[in-house]
C-alpha cells in the first residue's frame, strides 16, 4: 500500500474521500489496529458523514480478519465511543473527521478503557503495518455483533451530573447537523429533566448544509446566538461534528470563553473533591490556575492535545482537565473528553442559581484574550526563531518551550506561538489585562510572523 503519511496525524487519521482515504485503506488500518492493540474485540462507531458507514464496515472487516471480534454500535458521538471503550473495557475506533469539511473523514482510535493512542504510543506502528501489510491470521475470523450504546451512555452521564432538581431552563442547542442531533435528545430530553430544548440543525447530515460544524469559528455561532436572543433562552450550546466539544452562549447571545467553562467546572469538581488536581493546557487563561488555587485545588499545566492531558491525568489522578479548544476531560469518564458532560455541569450551576449565566461566568473571566490567530507560513521554525530573538533580551521576559514557545511579559501579559501538527500554520494565542494590550501584543507578534 502507498505511503499513508499524509493521513496519519499526531493523534488520529484524517484524509479526503476518496483521494487519500477510502475503504481499502480503512480495511488495512483495521487489520493493523487489531494486530497492534489486540484484545478480544474492538468497539466501532461512526458519525453521519456519507462515507462513514462504508469506512467503518471496511475497518471492521480488517479487524475480524485478524481473529478479533467487532462490537458495532452504528451512529455515535466520539464521547459515546469512549463510553463504550470504557464500559466494555475494549479498544475502540470512531469514524469521524470532527469539525473538518464534508469531503474529509478519519478515525479516532483508543485502547481499552478509552486510553489514548498517539504517534509515539502505537499509531506509528499501526501506520507501518497498514502500509506493508499485516501477517495473515492463522485461525478463524472474528465475529461482528451490534450493540446500542446510546441508552447506557445517557444514563451514565445523568448519574454523574444530577439535573433533576434544577429550576426549569430554556436551552437552545445547535448540533450543526452533526452527532449532537443524535445524543442531545437522549441525554437532555428523554430523561424527564426540567429542560426545554430549542433545537437547531438536529438533522444528521454530513454535508453540513447550514454551516460547518466547527464552533471554534465565531461565524458558526451566529445562528445559535440569534436563536438565544430571539427565544429568550437561558443558555445556548453548540456542538462540533462528532459532538465531543461543546461551546457555551450566555443569555445575551455572547460566547463564554472555554477557559471560563474550564474554571467553572473545576470549581464544581473541587467542591466534590477538595484539594484535587486540575489540569489545564498552556493556552487556557491564567484565570484557570488562579481560581483553582483559590478553591484549594492544585493546578497543573500541560501541553496541548488529548494524549498529553489523558496521560497526565493517569499519572496524577487529576479529577478534571480543560483545554482552550473546548475539550473537557473527566477522571470519572475514563479520563476522556466529553463536551456533553461539561455542558451538564454548566446547566447544573445555572439551574441552581437565580442569576443569569453572564453574571455567573463573569467571576471566571478575568483577562482579555485574542483567541487563536492562525498564520500560514513557509518556514515555521524560522518565524518562531525570529519571534524569540525579538523578545528574549527584554527585561523581565521569560520564555518556555513546553509546547511551542510561551513568552511571559512583565505585568502578566503572555503569548504562546506554536506550529500546527497538521497544517503549515503558526497558531498564536495572546492574553493580557485588557483588549488594548492584547491587540498591541498580537499585532507586534504577527508583524514578525507574517514578515
Amino acid at each position: 500500500m502507498a505511503d499513508l503519511g499524509s493521513i496519519f496525524k499526531a493523534y488520529d487519521v484524517r484524509g479526503v474521500i476518496p483521494d487519500t482515504f477510502d475503504a481499502g485503506i480503512a480495511r488495512a488500518i483495521g487489520a493493523a489496529f487489531a494486530h497492534v492493540v489486540g484484545g478480544p474485540a474492538v468497539v466501532v462507531a461512526h458519525d453521519m458523514r456519507p462515507s462513514s458507514p462504508e469506512l467503518a464496515t471496511a475497518f471492521g472487516e480488517g479487524v475480524t480478519s485478524q481473529g478479533v471480534d467487532v462490537v458495532f454500535t452504528g451512529l455515535g458521538s466520539t464521547d459515546l465511543l469512549y463510553y463504550g471503550s470504557g464500559q466494555l473495557d475494549l479498544p475502540g475506533a470512531m469514524f469521524t473527521a470532527s469539525h473538518n469539511p464534508a469531503e474529509y473523514n478519519g478515525i479516532k482510535m483508543c485502547r481499552a478503557g478509552a486510553a489514548p493512542i498517539s504517534s509515539d504510543t502505537g499509531l506509528d506502528e499501526i501506520r507501518r503495518l497498514a502500509e506493508k501489510g499485516v501477517p495473515a491470521h492463522d485461525g478463524p475470523r472474528g465475529s461482528v455483533t451490534e450493540k446500542d450504546l446510546l441508552p447506557g451512555y445517557a444514563a451514565y452521564l445523568r448519574d454523574l451530573v444530577d439535573l433533576s432538581g434544577i429550576r426549569p431552563l430554556k436551552v437552545a442547542v445547535d448540533a450543526g447537523n452533526g452527532m449532537g442531533g443524535h445524543t442531545v435528545p437522549a441525554v437532555l430530553q428523554d430523561g424527564g429533566l426540567p429542560l426545554e430544548i430549542l433545537p437547531l440543525f438536529f438533522e444528521l447530515d454530513g454535508t453540513f448544509p447550514n454551516h460547518p460544524a466547527n464552533p471554534l469559528d465565531p461565524d458558526n455561532l451566529v445562528d445559535l446566538q440569534a436563536k438565544v436572543r430571539e427565544s429568550g433562552a437561558d443558555i445556548g450550546l453548540a456542538f462540533d461534528g462528532d459532538a465531543d466539544r461543546c461551546f457555551v452562549i450566555d443569555e445575551r447571545g455572547e460566547a463564554v470563553p472555554p477557559s471560563a467553562i474550564t474554571a467553572l467546572v473545576a470549581a464544581q469538581e473541587l467542591e466534590r473533591e477538595p484539594g484535587a488536581t486540575i489540569i489545564h493546557n498552556l493556552i487556557t487563561s491564567a484565570a484557570v490556575a488562579d481560581i483553582v488555587r483559590e478553591r484549594g485545588g492544585v493546578p497543573l499545566r500541560t501541553r496541548v492535545g488529548h494524549s498529553f492531558i489523558k496521560a497526565t491525568m493517569a499519572e496524577t489522578g487529576a479529577i478534571f482537565g480543560g483545554e482552550h479548544s473546548a475539550h473537557y476531560y473527566f477522571r470519572d469518564f475514563w479520563k476522556a473528553d466529553t463536551g456533553m458532560l461539561a455542558a451538564m455541569h454548566v446547566l447544573r450551576v445555572l439551574g441552581t442559581d437565580d442569576r443569569p449565566l453572564s453574571e455567573i461566568t463573569r467571576e471566571y473571566t478575568r483577562y482579555a484574550a485574542s483567541g487563536e490567530v492562525n498564520s500560514r507560513v513557509d518556514d515555521a521554525p524560522g518565524r518562531m526563531a525570529a519571534v524569540r530573538a525579538a523578545f528574549e533580551g527584554r527585561e523581565g521576559v521569560t520564555i518556555d518551550e513546553l509546547d511551542g514557545m510561551t513568552v511571559a511579559l512583565p505585568g502578566g501579559a503572555w503569548f504562546n506561538l506554536r506550529a500546527s501538527n497538521t497544517e503549515p500554520l503558526l497558531r498564536l494565542n495572546v492574553e493580557a489585562a485588557d483588549d488594548a494590550q492584547v491587540a498591541a501584543l498580537r499585532d507586534e507578534v504577527l508583524s514578525i510572523v507574517r514578515a
